[in-house]
């Protein structure tokens, strides 16, 4: 048995007439006239598919074009069809709307329905249309209208108590009900001329005006930074512009530094005591983040400014910046503030949880102690997050491992990259530094398109390095939609919520 998925052509139309003539046996045999299909294939050729066995056409799928806009979800099929004319097609609309799918029934059992849906995806993801839509009959339902409402029947086929050999082909492609259709196909009696209006959503699809940027690959660049003192704050502006010239040559799109990066500057407040040295070098930061800002534009790369303490109405706060390279400049404040911050610093939490909208997609920042509260970064992929970024500080390979694994546990349960940057080394003279512990990682959910063991890439542990990590935002779609398993779209959330409460 040979099987070819094709274009059709004109010369298909006997086949494709006993076929479908076949196919509609309980609707009287309806069949599209010659005259019609002669007519699609000259508007739209490239969407008329079919499927030959033994170059005999037994199953074909025929679509338009639409504007979608212009119809909304409240059309019947004679409308959409142009009163069965196709007049309605257009090739500057966005949606692959089907006309027509079907399969003669001697050859059911074969997958032939299955390879045609696939064919239609891969033509809407070549023509760039943001759906394929359609208004699916559900043949089964008149068994059970005299007890179900077209909705409770639905939500019974999705949920594999009832069986429709419509509706339940379709939910297993991947389509999803969009609205429930009345008076859509007149003469459906099986459907009691209810349809399903089911769609496909095109995650590759990009807008007219959607960046290019957000189709590519996105460079990562994480600074594991070594712990040194600075004689000024010109030696330590040396050190931060060398990562970012370093990172900013590799074509780098972000890059972290760790948190409290800058402690090495409490050096002249030593003899103070811990609270009022830290309170003295957030005097600082407004500063810090201004070069950094400037650097950004320079440099033409975001940068994630690790986090530095800020002084705002009296309370002393744990900050971290994302310096856009469009100018932009967007502030997090540490939520979750550890007993040791608590007892040495006084420092307050923060009480903004909200996403970044940035060049290269959506990000969230959380600084160290954050990453160990799950609701916190479950909210920003409720948001849209597609990378969370991290810079830490731990001393000890407890802390860090703390910070790894949950870290780690995040990427995996909210379906993002996750990257992780530290500080690194000893660091005299400064008092509550001594020590400091690191391994940057960048951290990948858990499937076939990621690393077998969901990482990345590394540093080597306790040196100062630079690490350098492509992330493909593409997968990430293509997980949420068809991973082995689907974390954020199994949520019961029938049974719980999260929600923020300020």
């Amino acid at each position: 048995m040979n099987i070819e998925t094709r274009v059709l052509t004109i010369d298909d139309y006997q086949d494709l007439s006993n076929s479908m003539r076949q196919a509609y046996d309980t609707m009287g045999g309806q069949v599209w006239g010659r005259n019609s299909i002669d007519r699609l294939l000259k508007l739209f050729p490239q969407g008329q598919l079919c499927i030959a066995v033994d170059d005999k056409v037994v199953a074909c799928a025929l679509s338009i074009i639409v504007d979608y806009d212009e119809f909304g979800d409240k059309h019947t099929y004679r409308l959409i069809t142009g009163d069965y004319s196709f007049s309605t097609h257009n090739e500057k609309g966005d949606t692959l709307y089907g006309i027509e799918i079907f399969v003669h029934p001697d050859y059911r059992g074969l997958r032939l329905g299955r390879r045609l849906y696939e064919a239609r995806k891969e033509l809407c993801e070549t023509l760039n249309l943001k759906s394929i839509i359609a208004g699916g009959r559900i043949p089964g339902y008149h068994s059970h209208s005299d007890t179900l409402t077209p909705r409770q029947y639905i939500d019974k086929v999705k949920n594999k108590e009832l069986y429709d050999k419509t509706l339940t082909f379709q939910i297993s492609n991947d389509f999803h009900v969009r609205k429930v259709l009345t008076n859509y196909l007149p003469g459906d009696h099986e459907s009691k001329e209810f349809a399903t209006l089911i769609e496909w959503n095109n995650i590759y699809y990009q807008g007219l005006n959607a960046s290019a940027r957000s189709a590519m690959k996105i460079r990562l660049g994480l600074v594991q930074w070594q712990m040194r003192l600075f004689p000024d704050m010109e030696t330590f502006y040396e050190q931060v512009k060398f990562f970012i010239d370093a990172v900013s040559g590799y074509g780098s799109d972000f890059i972290m530094f760790p948190e409290l990066f800058n402690t090495p500057l409490l050096e002249p407040y030593n003899h103070l005591p811990e609270t009022e040295a830290m309170r003295k070098l957030a005097e600082k930061t407004e500063e810090i983040v201004a070069k950094m800002h400037e650097y950004s534009l320079s440099y033409n790369v975001n940068i994630i400014t690790g986090s530095m303490p800020l002084m705002d109405n009296g309370k002393l706060y744990n900050a971290s910046y994302l310096c856009h390279r469009t100018g932009k400049i967007d502030e997090f404040r540490k939520i979750h503030i550890t007993p040791n911050e608590q007892k040495y610093y006084a420092m307050t939490g923060g009480d903004k949880v909200e996403v970044f909208d940035t060049d290269c997609g959506k990000v969230g920042i959380l600084i160290c102690y954050d990453v160990e509260f799950p609701e916190l970064s479950r909210l920003y992929a409720d948001q849209g997050m597609q990378i969370l970024f991290v810079p830490f500080l731990t001393d000890t390979q407890n802390g860090y491992t703390r910070v790894r694994h949950c870290a780690q546990a995040r990427a995996i349960e909210n379906e993002c990259y996750v990257a992780i940057a530290g500080c690194v080394g000893n660091l005299p003279k400064v008092n509550n530094m001594d020590i400091q512990f690191a391994q940057s990682a960048v951290f990948t959910p858990s499937d076939f398109a990621f690393p077998t063991n969901a990482i990345k890439a590394e540093a080597t542990p306790n040196t100062e390095m630079m690490l350098i990590v492509d992330v493909d935002l593409d997968l990430l779609d293509e997980l949420h939609h068809y991973g082995s398993v689907r974390t954020m779209k199994d949520r019961r959330l029938d049974l719980y919520e999260l929600k923020l409460l300020k």
